[in-house]
Parts: C-alpha cells; sequence; structure tokens
C-alpha cells in the first residue's frame, strides 16, 4: 500500500540520470504532477499531452525561438512509471552544456532539482516497492560482480523481502492472540498456546540466525576481500600474485627483499572479488627501507580478510611454518591459508612433510601447477556455509537489515526467556512487538524520516 506522499515531495522533480560529464547521450528525467506540462511547454513536436503512454517522440528543446537541442523523448504515464508518478526523459546530446540549458530552462518552468536518490523514494512512498527493494538498487547501480550483481537482483525483485513478510506474518498471528489474552486479563484465560508459541519462535529463530550467518559472506560479495599475500622474502608472493592477476603487476626478482612496499590489484574468482595485496618478505634487515616495508606488512595484515602465508617447502619445515603463522597472526583470529611454493623444484622428503599438514596447500606458482585448487580454497574459506553457487540463497549484504535481525534475535530471545519463566502476557507482548518491529523496519513497513533520509541521500543523484 502507498504511503501519504509529504507535501515537499508532491512537486515535479528534475535530475540529470546519466553520469556527469561529456558522452554521446545524456539523459533528463522529470517526475510529478506537472512532468508531462513541463516537458510540453519546451518541447517542439507532438504534442505530449495528447500521447499514450510509453511512447518515444523526436522533437527538439527550445528556449523561446532558440533550439537547444534535437531530443528523444520518452513519456510514461503514472502510475505505469518507475516512480508511479507522470515521468518523462529527455534523451539529448551528451555535452555538458546542453544539459545545463536544458535544465536551467525546466527549472525556470518550475521544476525543482531532486535530491539524491528522490527518485527511488518516491516510488517507495507510492508503493512501488519496499524499502529492502529500494536499497537493493542502489546495490544493483554499484554491483561490480556477477555474484553481486545476482544478489542485488535477487533483492530487488523481492526475494528477501518475501521471506522476510513470511516471518513476519508467523509471528502477527500469534501476537495477536497474546493481545486477545491482554483484552480479556480479568478472566485469566490463555488463547496463545505456549507450547505452539514456543515451536514457532524457535523455527523462526532459526531463520533469523541464518540470514544473521549470510551477512558475513554478504559483506564479502557486496565490498570483496582483502586478502594480504604474506611470507618471508623470495617465498615467491610476487610471482603468486603475478599468476593470480595473470599478468606481470609485481616485479620478481630472485633478489631478496625485492618487494619494499604493499602492492594491491583485483581479480573475481566466481562472481567475488578479491583485493591480493602483495607484501615485503617479513625478515629481520638493518635496511631502513625494508624495515619500513616489513612493518607496513604486519599493520596490513591486521586490516585484512583473510591471509595466504607462502612458504618455500624447501626451506621451511612443518614447526617453522606453524611458528611463523602464529607470530604473524596470533590465535589465527585472521583465516588463513598456508600455501607451500616451488613444488616443482621440491625434493620427494620435502614435499612429504607438508603432504598430510592439514590446512596447507601446495604449488608451483612460476609454471602455474595447484593454481585451480588455490582459487577453490579461496572461495571455500569465504563462503562457509552460506552461498551457493547459483547466488539464488538469500543473502544479507546491508549492514541496516543486519542490525535490524540481530535486534529481532535478540527479542525472541526475550519472549522465549519468558515462557520460559512463566512471564505474564504483557511483558510477552511487549517483547513481541519488538521483534515485530524490528522486522518492520528492513522492509520499511515502519519507518521514521530519519531513517528515510539516511538511505535515500546515499543514492547518486537522478536514481
Amino acid at each position: 500500500m502507498a504511503l501519504p506522499l509529504p507535501p515537499a515531495l508532491s512537486d515535479t522533480i528534475v535530475a540529470l540520470s546519466t553520469p556527469p560529464g561529456a558522452g554521446a547521450i545524456a539523459m533528463l528525467r522529470l517526475s510529478g504532477p506537472e512532468a508531462i506540462a513541463m516537458a510540453d511547454a519546451v518541447f517542439a513536436g507532438k504534442q505530449l499531452q495528447n500521447q499514450p503512454s510509453h511512447t518515444l517522440h523526436f522533437g527538439t528543446i527550445r528556449d523561446g525561438g532558440r533550439i537547444l537541442d534535437e531530443v528523444v523523448v520518452s513519456l510514461f504515464r503514472g502510475p505505469n512509471s518507475y516512480t508511479r508518478e507522470d515521468v518523462v526523459e529527455i534523451s539529448c546530446h551528451g555535452s555538458d552544456y546542453i544539459v545545463e540549458q536544458i535544465l536551467t530552462l525546466l527549472t525556470r518552468r518550475g521544476a525543482r532539482l531532486a535530491e539524491a536518490g528522490e527518485f527511488t523514494k518516491r516510488a517507495f512512498l507510492h508503493g512501488a516497492f519496499d524499502l529492502a527493494q529500494a536499497e537493493a538498487v542502489a546495490d544493483l547501480i554499484a554491483a561490480d560482480s556477477a555474484l553481486s550483481h545476482q544478489v542485488a537482483l535477487q533483492q530487488m525483485r523481492g526475494g528477501f523481502s518475501q521471506e522476510l513478510r513470511d516471518l513476519r506474518g508467523r509471528l502477527v498471528q500469534f501476537a495477536a492472540l497474546l493481545e486477545l489474552e491482554l483484552d480479556f486479563g480479568e478472566e485469566d484465560v490463555e488463547f496463545a498456546d505456549r507450547t505452539g508459541l514456543v515451536k514457532l519462535l524457535n523455527e523462526v529463530q532459526t531463520l533469523v540466525r541464518r540470514l544473521l550467518r549470510s551477512f558475513e559472506l554478504g559483506n564479502v560479495i557486496k565490498n570483496g576481500v582483502t586478502t594480504v599475500i604474506a611470507g618471508r622474502p623470495n617465498a615467491g608472493k610476487s610471482t603468486l600474485l603475478n599468476a593470480l592477476l595473470n599478468e606481470e603487476r609485481a616485479i620478481v626478482s630472485a633478489v631478496a627483499g625485492t618487494t619494499r612496499d604493499l602492492i594491491e590489484d583485483e581479480v573475481s574468482i566466481e562472481g567475488i572479488r578479491f583485493r591480493f595485496v602483495d607484501t615485503a618478505g617479513l625478515r629481520d634487515t638493518a635496511d631502513v627501507v625494508e624495515s619500513i616495508g616489513v612493518e607496513r606488512t604486519k599493520k596490513r595484515v591486521t586490516q585484512a580478510a583473510l591471509l595466504i602465508y607462502l612458504f618455500d617447502i624447501t626451506t621451511t619445515t612443518p614447526q617453522e611454518l606453524e611458528a611463523e603463522i602464529e607470530a604473524l597472526n596470533p590465535g589465527r583470529t585472521i583465516p588463513v591459508l598456508a600455501v607451500g611454493n616451488k613444488l616443482d623444484v621440491a625434493s620427494d622428503p620435502e614435499i612429504e612433510a607438508f603432504r598430510n599438514q592439514p590446512d596447507v596447500l601446495l604449488i608451483a606458482a612460476a609454471r602455474g601447477d595447484g593454481l585451480d585448487e588455490l582459487r577453490e580454497a579461496l572461495l571455500q574459506k569465504v563462503r562457509g556455509e552460506g552461498l551457493d553457487r547459483t547466488g539464488q540463497s538469500t543473502i544479507v549484504t546491508n549492514l541496516r537489515h543486519a542490525r535490524s535481525l540481530e535486534q529481532t534475535n535478540q527479542a525472541l530471545d526475550a519472549v522465549l526467556l519468558g515462557i520460559e519463566a512463566g512471564t505474564g502476557t504483557e511483558l510477552l507482548a511487549a517483547d513481541l512487538r519488538q521483534a515485530l518491529a524490528a522486522l518492520g523496519e528492513i522492509t520499511g513497513e515502519i519507518s521514521s524520516d530519519d531513517l528515510l533520509t539516511s538511505i535515500f541521500t546515499q543514492f547518486c543523484i537522478g536514481k
């Protein structure tokens, strides 16, 4: 159902919806009750007021007797438009001067320059989609990998929202029975079966916790995985970086300490962005510049989402490997993948020393041996339990959603503890209302002006 439209959003707005800067084509968008009339006032071609929705019209934009540009106008009549208002889109040549002149002309006719995300905000307020779907629009625009695109598209089409509505609907039924008990409080009756409520709460909480666990993966899909490659000098870190990127990004040399600063680049592996960071070799050194590089390496490790500890099979024992990883990453607080390099030149005893070591992968970076297995191991470290390879699982990618789910989980905990302790209906109902409110905030069934402002100001102008 559409929400009441605030007076400030009932005027007609205009903005450039394509990126600023010179290009072949630019597109300006008008939305609001006077959109068609304003466009008609400056468009020389067919009378737009008399044309059907979802049609294109060629003509010119004129400021009095002066032609500004030849354009194609797209006409969308509400409610069958993105904002569910009358919308006119003007496709002109992508000159900054032309865009500025047309925007100035339309604002003189009474249009207001749109705020960030205002078109999508109007679509939400008119009930075109819920708040979670609206946020997915921004995620879709920002998607820079196949998987982030797929997850955003699924959320925009309502997959996540439907799951939340199902959860909320199940809780509402029991909440209504608890409210009914409050109405008949003096008669000391129970309409809500407590055993059934406990079963329902456990089922809902299982789903909520699954969604919460998916946020770690969702954050990775949305923002990428910072993966630091660390190890001793000459372990082959730069060779590995070049092999993973499939280009000569880092200088490779037999001279120890060649890499003295951080070298970073990104690659997508099955839709997940990995930002690999090649680092200075870890060793005690009197070289001032190299020492700075070593310190930067240690600091960057603490900021990593994943650590590849690369070691030379021919010069490292299993005991040394364990000690080096522990010194760099005490308690393994950061997920670690130990990778033994130079498989192509190692002797059989050197290889066998690591063959059966858990969580150790053996490769030959210079020849490319074992790189497919390394990529798969990286994906497994990131995926955990939360992702099927098609990207069809519901995955939480938004921090606001995760916080609301955490509040829901806490409120459900309180209801379960209350039932176990024999708490009165009034307190149980209050905790259940809190759970429903937290779920409702995700989709916008419960929202405030401050929340909407915070969300939509993160959008680009023109969307």
